[in-house]
């Protein structure tokens, strides 16, 4: 017991090591006394088939039929077996009649007395036989063969055999050879097991099985604790590891790149198609950031990790906050003018021009125009959005101006979140069309019992007909490279109209002409 739990306890090359000398101990040992055994068996069967033919070959004597016809056969046989015995190699040939008496014997004491084996069956039946038997002089391996008169009547039989010690020399003789060879099996058993011993050393880093337990447990845990999505591929696309949050990210996962059910352009990313730090892709509801990274495994390259990250209210939250510095920015740039407008105001009081300045004042004014929007888009979200869209238009050299159509009833929206990415989507990327040249942008709201109907259109250069699909797709973009995300805010839109069973589109008319259905919540529509 004290030895198997010392083997337990050995390290994980110390056991490889063992086992496998073990194993060829077993295989060498038994080869060789399987060869051995055979050998045995063949020299065994080789003497018995030897002194069964010198047998049969005396039997065969006419001399020696003949002498069993004589008072004394015993003067003939004699001589005769004795210098066959020593001509052939065999340690015995003794030849008897049919009472089993013997007429001839290396010793000479034992002539004329029975047979010390029994040859019944050889002289009942006339057959010869082969085998190993114990006799006077020991265990020998013989032969017994017949002795036929003219009439082929057994008249007695022919025995010859060689001792088992003479057959045991041979064998050992012939024992040295497959020693040695046994030997040098072995040494190049010890030199296999000791060379793949190390090499499991090497490719387990020195780590005990319990070692290796333990770090797959801690990877596991690491890997399905951590909040990104972890997704291992390997040189053929095939998924080879996936985490909790990944799954919860993309849903269902399939074996390979081919039959994941994800967007195109994820596929890209996913692929290496479209490399790069920070991808942004849509996968349903979510705004994911893709990185992909090559994975190497001593110097050689094994496959990616991709993580995700889940941006979608990061995202939604960077553009409230646009919207707010966007509206800050009117107010900032309305009290400014306004309060150039009241340093007039003062000035003509002054001068005593109380005409001109009564007649300043009644003029046209960003509060008309404030009025105006109000009036037209009662809900307070989006006519804040369009306030704040115009003041930035005017900024940047543009101007946005309402169709006559606008009309937005109060309370119509219910949750104006999606109506805002839409339009604030829309006339973001009509005065981005424009590139602060001096245009126009014409934006018409109105509610209505199928949803919202949005279009904005620009006086800009417009939409190449072959890119019309394309300026939907994630990623894509026509302006210059600059640092941050681009390409998702008219993806974003599609996205939002598609999800409330909408519809977003664009055509050329003297500019980019956006359209967009933006149905009620299916919850309002219950109502």
């Amino acid at each position: 017991m004290g030895q198997m739990r010392r083997v337990r306890d050995a390290s994980l090359g110390t056991q490889l090591f063992v086992l496998q000398m073990v194993i060829v101990l077993l295989a060498v040992g038994g080869t060789t006394g399987v060869w051995a055994t055979r050998t045995r068996d063949q020299l065994d069967s080789l003497h018995q088939q030897r002194a069964l033919a010198i047998a049969q070959s005396i039997a065969g004597l006419p001399q020696v039929r003949a002498a069993f016809d004589t008072p004394r056969p015993e003067t003939v046989l004699q001589p005769l077996a004795l210098s066959v015995q020593q001509s052939t190699g065999a340690d015995y040939v003794v030849i008897a009649n049919r009472e089993q008496t013997r007429y001839a014997h290396p010793n000479v004491a034992l002539i004329g007395r029975k047979l010390s084996t029994d040859g019944t069956s050889v002289l009942t039946t006339g057959r010869s036989w082969v085998g190993t038997e114990t006799g006077t002089i020991g265990t020998t391996v013989r032969g017994k063969a017949p002795v036929f008169d003219e009439y082929g009547d057994v008249i007695g039989l022919v025995s010859v055999g060689v001792l088992e010690a003479t057959v045991v020399g041979q064998l050992a003789g012939a024992l040295p050879p497959l020693l040695w060879t046994a030997l040098a099996v072995l040494l190049a058993g010890l030199a296999a097991a000791a060379l793949i011993t190390a090499r499991v050393r090497r490719q387990t880093f020195g780590l005990e099985p319990s070692e290796i337990a333990a770090l797959l447990e801690q990877r596991e845990g690491v890997l399905h604790g951590v909040k990104e999505g972890v997704l291992a591929l390997d040189l053929t696309g095939r998924v080879t590891l996936v985490n909790d949050a990944a799954r919860e990210l993309l849903g269902e996962v399939g074996e390979d790149l081919t039959r994941m059910p994800v967007s195109d352009r994820m596929r890209d990313v996913l692929g290496g198609a479209d490399p790069g730090a920070d991808r942004i892709v849509l996968h349903g509801d979510r705004v994911l950031v893709l990185n992909r990274t090559p994975v190497s495994v001593r110097g050689q390259h094994r496959g990616w990790v991709v993580t995700l990250r889940d941006r979608t209210e990061l995202v939604r939250l960077a553009r409230e906050l646009d919207d707010t510095s966007s509206a800050t920015e009117a107010l900032r740039a309305q009290a400014h003018e306004f309060a150039n407008r009241m340093h007039t105001v003062v000035g003509l009081l002054e001068l005593g021009e109380h005409e001109a300045a009564i007649g300043f004042i009644t003029r046209g004014t960003v509060g008309a125009y404030a009025a105006d929007l109000r009036q037209r888009v009662q809900d307070p979200t989006l006519a804040a959005l369009l306030l704040a869209k115009s003041a930035e238009a005017a900024e940047r050299g543009a101007r946005l101006v309402l169709a006559d159509d606008c009309d937005v009833p109060d309370g119509v929206l219910g949750d104006p979140q999606d109506a805002v990415l839409v339009v604030g989507n829309l006339v973001a990327n009509a005065i981005d069309a424009l590139d602060g040249a001096a245009g126009t942008i014409e934006v018409s709201v109105r509610a209505g019992a199928d949803g919202l109907r949005v279009r904005v259109g620009d006086s800009g250069p417009g939409i190449t007909p072959d890119l019309v699909e394309e300026v939907f797709r994630e990623g894509f973009t026509t302006k210059a490279a600059q640092s941050g995300p681009r390409g998702l805010g008219l993806a974003l839109t599609r996205q939002a109209c598609l999800r409330r069973g909408g519809w977003v589109r664009v055509r050329n008319d003297d500019g980019a002409v956006f359209t967009a259905l933006l149905p009620p919540p299916v919850e309002a529509a219950v109502r």
